[in-house]
């Protein structure tokens, strides 16, 4: 495990591109919406995956008040995509978004992922947020069609993607291992700062994570260590994840 510092956002001469990406779990934003921004904002993140956004009466509002709060833009997701939501900071230049609805479990809650395409500098990303399901066999699947989406975005002439968000699932299981085995899991890769994610009074498992796919280089990933203790327990039920990355500069057919 690492303990150094996380690299800041930067556009090299090359055209790739540092980019700073968090995942968190907000649930909802029942907890303290103030200890939340403080804890995105010290996290300096240039994109931001959500899970469990504001789904219901002014849900726009609310993450539009969030984003201000933490220095950045809402970009997609939220009700629109059932909990899934992305936020950016204005270093992204966004190509375009879509919200996706997955299959309906009868009995069981509606999933969704927010996608987008962004660019920094001479970078190209192809961006997902997830929450996959508590149910084993549903989760599974929703693990599969996670992969298509990126190998859709892939098709479609976006090289390199980055996915992340609840998983609902330790790196043991089932689901996780199928998405670790087709992208590269952050954490496995250059862990840095803390591993557990669930839950912040008392951190004993990894059920959030960032994935890459290959060609995106990890300079490193985690939970960040020098977070203020009581600002974590005030803000959700997760703890946030840090990944800082070099995205390649785009090849000359993917630039607009």
């Amino acid at each position: 495990m690492d303990s150094g510092t996380l690299p800041d956002s930067r556009t090299e001469a090359d055209g790739s591109a540092v980019i700073r990406v968090l995942s968190y779990n907000i649930r909802s934003m029942r907890d303290s919406p103030v200890a939340l921004a403080r804890v995105m904002k010290r996290c300096a993140p240039d994109l931001v995956l959500i899970q469990e956004a504001p789904r219901f009466f002014r849900w726009r509002k609310q993450l539009a008040r969030l984003a201000r709060a933490s220095d950045l833009v809402y970009l997609s997701g939220g009700g629109s995509a059932a909990g899934p939501a992305l936020l950016c900071s204005l270093r992204a230049t966004v190509e375009r978004t879509e919200d996706v609805l997955l299959p309906l479990t009868p009995g069981l809650h509606r999933r969704g992922f927010a996608t987008a395409v962004v660019r920094f500098g001479g970078a190209r990303l192809g961006v997902v947020s997830c929450h996959l399901s508590l149910s084993k066999e549903e989760r599974y699947a929703q693990g599969g069609m996670l992969l298509d989406r990126v190998e859709a975005m892939r098709e479609a002439g976006v090289e390199h993607v980055v996915a992340g968000g609840d998983l609902n699932e330790r790196p043991d299981g089932r689901t996780f291992r199928r998405l670790a085995a087709a992208l590269n899991d952050a954490w496995a890769t250059r862990p840095w700062g803390r591993e557990f994610t669930s839950t912040p009074a008392d951190p004993h498992q990894r059920i959030d994570a960032i994935l890459a796919t290959k060609g995106i280089e990890i300079l490193g990933c985690g939970v960040p260590a020098d977070l203020p203790e009581d600002e974590l327990r005030a803000a959700t039920d997760h703890l946030p994840v840090l990944a800082a990355l070099k995205v390649p500069a785009a090849a000359a057919e993917e630039r607009p």
